[in-house]
């Protein structure tokens, strides 16, 4: 290892080497990423511009609902490993990787707003006294490394340190699933690492070896293709999901069985059965936005992304499934009672952006229904758009009593196995809308329900 990095590595017990890191940005991958290297017993500190945040970190309080995570962080800041602060210079001066995993918002025509990545990236060139290994951790198209390379060598040369201060930049995107971060990022499928210069390759195949001693691959490539790598598999996962909803709308024109299809559909090989779930639409940080970048990346090159925008129109129309079934159904819903469970945007987070739950709210609360819900995480984020106009209750049952409609937008296990019986003595109506698929219509039927599911018909009780 070349001399001028060897101040940032010492040996772990382990016998590998413990590597200083810097993480900027505390948001869910950067707060995942950082606790998940001083797992490996890498030394970490991670960096915020939010004092209130820092603070709450370093007590070992995360903001985010992801499990495994707080028993994580509680120890691995008792073992002196991870650290949080808001000072930057701080951090730079003691890491060899500077990971940069801050937002990138959706701008207004759907690109990707890079001036947080670009100004971190300034901010690190201007405090650099050596060597430093620029790892690009944040979601960002294709030339954004070439971008912050730049942004980087004029701020040396702007200090007169340019010839004298070497660095490299690395494109590393997350592949994170909300819910199951953790396990994820210990036990990566693959790691994806864009490398310009081979110098670094080396260092970065230290840093993730102990991620991948399950024999999953480190994949090193050039940095545009790692890039682009992010975008292609969330645009094709997005893509599947909205495939199956367009099946099942065609499943509940002609009285086919869309789980029955999936069935057939997903034994193939090469297609697979994961992703492959009708429902009530994708919602999330990582789809919607990821997809729609993509589009605006195809459209600045001048390629037509015609089936990601196909894509995107099935996934709006599909979270207007609930409403429609009730409007066809129950005639308007204003008035009517309907208790909802869920509110996150998928089973295991907190996380509401984008969900599907936010056009059913909004839907049913402009057409006059009367709203109950219940969510095991995701309510105080509710709360605070929604405030009075709905009521949060503090359990399954809890959000029944005199409803007319139960629709289920969540497949959280709290709501997998429910007490039908108790659910039918709470409810005044007898309308199941299972936006998830996930009970079985016989068993509904067998207890005087009313079950619609997406694109698996109905089963109606007998006159």
């Amino acid at each position: 290892m070349n001399s001028s990095r060897t101040s940032f590595c010492s040996r772990s017990p382990s016998g590998g080497f413990c590597l200083k890191i810097a993480v900027i940005g505390t948001g869910y991958v950067g707060l995942v990423t950082a606790t998940c290297f001083a797992e490996m017993g890498h030394d970490v500190t991670g960096v915020d511009i939010d004092p209130a945040k820092v603070e709450m970190l370093s007590r070992g309080e995360s903001p985010l609902f992801e499990p495994g995570l707080d028993s994580l962080l509680e120890s691995n800041l008792s073992g002196g490993r991870l650290s949080f602060t808001t000072d930057l210079s701080k951090a730079v001066a003691n890491s060899l990787f500077c990971f940069i995993a801050v937002g990138t918002p959706k701008g207004d025509d759907g690109s990707a707003d890079l001036n947080a990545v670009l100004s971190v990236s300034r901010s690190i060139a201007g405090l650099m006294d050596g060597y430093r290994v620029l790892v690009i951790k944040s979601t960002v198209p294709v030339g954004t490394c070439d971008l912050v390379e730049k942004e980087v060598s004029e701020e040396l040369s702007r200090r007169g340190v340019a010839g004298t201060t070497e660095f490299d930049v690395v494109s590393n995107p997350e592949f994170l699933k909300e819910g199951a971060a953790v396990e994820d990022f210990l036990r990566p499928d693959r790691v994806i690492v864009g490398v310009s210069n081979p110098r670094v390759r080396e260092l970065m195949r230290e840093l993730y070896a102990p991620f991948v001693r399950n024999g999953h691959p480190v994949y090193f490539m050039d940095v545009r293709s790692s890039e682009l790598t992010k975008y292609a598999s969330n645009a094709l996962l997005a893509t599947k999901i909205s495939f199956m909803n367009m099946i099942a709308q065609i499943c509940d024109k002609v009285g086919a069985d869309v789980m029955n299809v999936r069935s057939g559909v997903g034994a193939d090989r090469r297609i697979g059965m994961p992703f492959l779930y009708a429902g009530v639409g994708y919602g999330g940080s990582c789809f919607p936005k990821d997809v729609k970048a993509l589009i605006h990346t195809g459209a600045r090159l001048g390629v037509e992304m015609g089936i990601l925008r196909e894509v995107e129109s099935i996934n709006e129309f599909q979270k207007g499934w609930a409403l429609r079934r009730i409007r066809e159904l129950t005639g308007t819903p204003a008035g009517k009672s309907v208790a909802i469970w869920g509110g996150a945007f998928k089973p295991e987070t907190d996380d509401i952006r984008e969900a599907t739950s936010l056009t059913v709210l909004d839907g049913l609360l402009k057409e006059g229904a009367r709203i109950s819900l219940y969510d095991p995480a995701a309510m105080p984020a509710l709360r605070e758009i929604y405030g009075d106009n709905v009521r949060f209750g503090e359990s399954p049952y809890s959000v029944l009593e005199g409803a007319e409609i139960l629709l289920l937008l969540t497949e959280w296990r709290v709501f997998r196995n429910p007490d039908w019986p108790k659910v039918k003595t709470l409810m005044s109506g007898n309308l199941v809308l299972d936006g998830r698929n996930q009970y079985e219509p016989s068993e509904l039927l067998r207890h005087g329900f009313v079950w619609h599911g997406v694109g698996r018909g109905c089963a109606t009780q007998n006159p």
